[in-house]
């Protein structure tokens, strides 16, 4: 579905029933086009597969946090994974609620978390031992009890890029897995607090079942262990990281991974507990692309480059994790291609979108990158003093404006020059 809803009509690439040629002329290049068919699409694939079970979904802002975007999700009663107190702000902005949020990440401030108790989050995901203490003492300060699940470290190779891999003993998230009785008996004796779960999350774009699997049995484990200490635990929740496909990936179906995870909590007799899901590139990866255009062809003696308006500022997968998009011509040429390193204009040697790539193109045409759709706009950045892309959704025939295209003005407007 996530696919065909960015297909050729005719030879020009259409967004679900709009061409992507009308709406670079109408938006301008670099532009980011979401398709709300294909978020709805990815969303009812999760739904589908927890429906008649003890299973929630909550999307991780993270991964693209325009309003927009997360009020489709918001309209489908989803709940939300945030990261920081800026996520939660536009989680409420969006309409989504508070009471169906989870606050994850490893540095919550103290006012973020005075402001998560206020406003009522079902969860926060706590990872240290200073964390907690610090969580008790806000919570209080202002007489509230605060829910907690500590994030454990499983120590599963989730077998992906090590800027992504979040469950080894090297990486700097999470509870030590032999730590994690001791620091749940820690919690469960502040007054502040309440236990209510048990969390881990391994990585991003994990493309086997397999690591899923094994950090869940390692979680379960854990879980009689931790009961057997007398701490009740009521959910469990697996994260996200769900992987989908760039180039010649195989990730598995998501009805299918939803479904694997659920049996083998349910055939280890966990089935009375409840169990979170928080996907995020999984939902809204290849629901979005980027266009393009081209502004010059550079032939060199080892390397011809293709330049082009959108840069590394605007998509940093590539430079950052030497990650792989797609890239076509929105309309194809009949003339013969060309390798090109596709390159940008930021004064970078590592500002690249794709390498080796077979092209056939001229000054003028528009290109779109591919799977875009996550941890590209949230990404972005000034970089070079160059406005950030504007965002917009296709809805059918029908599209919508979701975030301007900044000028450079805006870019310095809280900034001074020194008194004369």
């Amino acid at each position: 579905m996530t696919r065909s809803v960015f297909a050729h009509v005719d030879g020009v690439l259409h967004a679900e029933r709009v061409s992507a040629v009308s709406l670079a002329e109408r938006f301008g290049t670099p532009l980011y086009v979401y398709s709300r068919a294909a978020l709805t699409a990815a969303w009812q694939a999760y739904a589908g597969a927890c429906a008649g079970r003890r299973a929630s979904v909550h999307v991780a802002v993270k991964a693209n946090s325009n309003l927009a975007v997360l009020n489709v999700f918001a309209r489908m009663n989803a709940g939300f994974d945030i990261v920081s107190g800026g996520e939660l702000a536009r989680v409420l902005a969006a309409g989504g609620k508070a009471e169906n949020t989870v606050f994850s990440g490893i540095g919550k401030s103290a006012a973020e978390m005075r402001d998560a108790l206020v406003a009522g989050v079902k969860c926060f995901n706590v990872e240290s031992i200073p964390e907690l203490d610090r969580l008790n003492e806000v919570a209080g300060a202002i007489g509230k009890r605060a829910p907690v699940s500590l994030r454990v470290n499983p120590d599963v190779d989730a077998k992906t890029h090590p800027y992504i891999s979040t469950g080894l003993k090297s990486n700097k998230f999470g509870v030590a897995f032999d730590d994690a009785r001791a620091t749940y008996r820690a919690a469960a004796a502040m007054p502040h607090l309440e236990v209510v779960g048990i969390d881990c999350h391994i990585g991003s774009q994990i493309t086997e079942v397999s690591p899923y699997l094994d950090a869940v049995d390692r979680l379960l484990e854990l879980v009689e262990q931790i009961e057997a200490d007398g701490v009740k635990i009521r959910h469990i929740d697996v994260g996200g990281g769900l992987g989908i496909t760039y180039d010649d990936e195989t990730p598995p179906e998501i009805d299918v991974f939803v479904r694997t995870v659920l049996d083998r909590i349910d055939a280890r007799g966990h089935g009375h507990r409840d169990v979170y899901f928080e996907p995020g590139r999984s939902l809204v990866g290849n629901a979005g692309i980027l266009l393009t255009r081209v502004e010059f062809l550079k032939p060199g003696i080892e390397k011809n480059f293709l330049i082009v308006d959108a840069a590394m500022n605007d998509l940093a997968r590539p430079a950052m994790y030497n990650a792989y998009h797609s890239i076509e011509p929105v309309v194809a040429r009949s003339a013969p291609k060309q390798v090109y390193d596709v390159v940008g204009p930021v004064c970078e040697s590592g500002d690249w979108l794709g390498r080796e790539r077979e092209l056939a193109a001229e000054p003028g045409d528009l290109l779109a990158i591919r799977s875009a759709g996550a941890y590209g706009f949230v990404m972005s950045s000034n970089y070079n003093t160059r406005p950030r892309a504007a965002e917009v959704m296709v809805d059918g025939d029908t599209v919508h404006l979701i975030r301007a295209r900044e000028e450079v003005t805006q870019l310095f407007a809280g900034e001074s020059r020194l008194p004369d």
